[in-house]
């Protein structure tokens, strides 16, 4: 068996993880790094970000402010010690972007020109127009290419990460060209695989975001951390859930109903369209659900209006929120509202990570929206994601070399012979499999559910039914044929696998948000409408067991910002 050594593997090459081989090249340039992504990594879904990433990087802004902002944000169940790291963080890694030649946009004097952003007390986030992520992939990706030490296996999916004796030892990974499984050895893991989007129907999130690394470390013994916060973008288009940008109404854009009223006044009267995205998402269904909304060929929705911006400040500052309107929905946002409603978009929750990216599990790491370190809590501000991939990935690679260069190599015997039993369960267990069930039935069933069960607004009743079906689809899944039985780039067993990934984390999400009996964030119980702070200022920790997920808790560290009501 063919085995390839490394110091360090990273799967995902987006922008955590390409921080991340980068931080660890810096640190010592004996190491062997490679990344491994199942996409070409200009394809990762950090290449759709689209608003902007926050930073201090104004005499009227500080670091107090930006760290409250986060905190206040995160309905105080973010780790205060985490994101006053975070905060004085940031503003380095955008100077570092800057100098390895990402084109923010610029004020008339030459700083690096922000924009307002939800949640946020002042102007904070830097952007690139409204390409942002695009810009910033293009960056680092291109950076990476300088340092000879670290080398890319592109479409190459990861199916188990290697752990013999409590240590990880490598991973295992289906090179899609060929269909073979590779045996790759390394002293350390970091896993950058960001969110799983895909577990609901109506998402923002591309094709590719399945949760994998998430599985992969919960399978490895890592602990999955604040699973149920799942946070609804309010303005996707309906029928495509392509987001329109947190940017839009940044720039100035109201959200109407159909009387033409800026309902927000109703809700956050003081931020209206900068409220958080928790509020603003619960909000817009409200307005629709009392009989407000416009009514469209993909149900009812409510409107954004940037009519009033002008068409140049839209094609200056908002050109591909133009492009996306006029391609996907038909409509000219120079001239008409923009249909928009809630869209899960994001997951606060992921990998127990501590500010370092270490996950507890010797020798892995994770960082980005794969991660929860946890600087989000319950609710992520706009921008800060962006921000996060720049900090906790240089940190998990700096990391990640340091353990490293303190680990003898990694012996031949243990990773073959783990490698060959994934190859039997991959090759013998399911793309030999003759099962009855659909691959695309039990995906839509679980997404089905998820968006039904586990959306915006939850109930006990409900997620316990939930958590019982999701457990019956995975009895399902064990019974799903793989029909394409060539090997080459057979896209039906990697969905196949993915699938797998995916019932897991639905599970764990749907079970961690029946136990927390309280509404805080983007967490919201109409059977436990309040917040409870006696009970529940804790995050939820998931471990694997037999019989699915054992739940724990974690107290929220506090440093100096006392919960309180969350009052916009």
């Amino acid at each position: 068996m063919e085995r390839l050594a490394y110091d360090i593997a990273i799967v995902g090459g987006g922008a955590a993880g390409l921080r991340a081989a980068i931080a660890a090249a810096e640190t010592s340039r004996s190491l062997r790094i490679v990344v491994v992504s199942k996409v070409y990594p200009m394809r990762s879904h950090t290449v759709s970000a689209e608003g902007g990433t926050a930073a201090v990087l104004r005499d009227y802004d500080s670091f107090d402010s930006h760290g409250f902002d986060t905190v206040k944000g995160s309905d105080f169940l973010a780790d205060q010690d985490a994101v006053e790291f975070f905060v004085r963080r940031a503003p380095g890694e955008i100077v570092q972007m800057e100098h390895w030649g990402c084109p923010w946009s610029r004020d008339p004097d030459g700083h690096v020109a922000v924009r307002a952003f939800g949640g946020m007390s002042v102007k904070r986030t830097a952007f690139a127009a409204d390409k942002v992520g695009f810009h910033m992939l293009h960056t680092l990706f291109q950076t990476s290419l300088k340092y000879e030490s670290i080398e890319r296996l592109d479409e190459w999916f990861v199916t188990q990460i290697l752990v013999e004796g409590g240590k990880v030892v490598g991973v295992a990974a289906l090179e899609l060209k060929s269909g073979a499984i590779k045996a790759i050895s390394a002293k350390a893991v970091i896993i950058a695989t960001g969110g799983a989007g895909r577990v609901y129907e109506f998402t923002t999130n591309g094709a590719i975001k399945t949760g994998d690394g998430m599985a992969l470390a919960y399978r490895a013994g890592a602990a999955l951390k604040d699973m149920e916060f799942l946070q609804f973008h309010p303005t996707c288009l309906p029928g495509t859930g392509i987001l329109i940008t947190e940017a839009a109404r940044g720039e100035g854009g109201y959200l109407v109903n159909s009387k033409g009223e800026r309902f927000l006044k109703k809700y956050v009267p003081e931020k209206m369209e900068l409220g958080p995205r928790d509020i603003l998402s619960r909000s817009i269904i409200q307005e629709i659900r009392e009989g407000r909304g416009f009514e469209g060929p993909y149900g009812p929705h409510v409107g954004l209006d940037l009519r009033h911006l002008g068409e140049e400040v839209i094609d200056k500052k908002l050109p591909m929120v133009r492009e996306l309107a006029e391609e996907y929905a038909g409509i000219d946002p120079v001239h008409e509202l923009i249909p928009v409603r809630p869209g899960q978009h994001y997951i606060m929750g992921g990998v127990h990570t501590d500010i370092t990216g270490f996950t507890g599990v010797a020798g892995l790491y994770a960082a980005g929206e794969a991660a929860c370190v946890s600087i989000n809590g319950a609710n992520r501000l706009g921008s800060n994601s962006l921000s996060e991939c720049l900090v906790f990935g240089a940190e998990a690679g700096r990391s990640a070399a340091s353990f490293a260069m303190t680990r003898p190599p990694v012996g031949s015997n243990p990773v073959s012979a783990l490698v060959k039993a994934e190859e039997s369960r991959v090759f013998d267990g399911l793309l030999k499999r003759e099962g009855g069930e659909n691959l695309a039935d039990v995906r839509r069933d679980m997404q089905h559910t998820m968006d039904e069960s586990v959306g915006i607004y939850r109930s006990g009743e409900v997620l316990e039914k939930a958590v019982s079906h999701l457990r019956d689809l995975q009895w399902r899944w064990d019974r799903v044929g793989v029909r394409d039985k060539d090997p080459f780039f057979n896209t039906e067993l990697t969905a196949t696998l993915e699938l797998d990934y995916m019932l897991e984390l639905a599970e764990v999400i749907a079970k961690a948000a029946l136990l927390r009996k309280e509404s805080r964030g983007a967490h919201s119980r109409t059977d436990f409408p309040k917040r409870d702070d006696a009970n529940y200022l804790t995050h939820s920790m998931a471990l694997r067991s037999a019989t699915g997920p054992q739940f724990d808790g974690l107290p929220v560290r506090i440093t100096k910002w006392q919960p309180a009501a969350r009052v916009y």
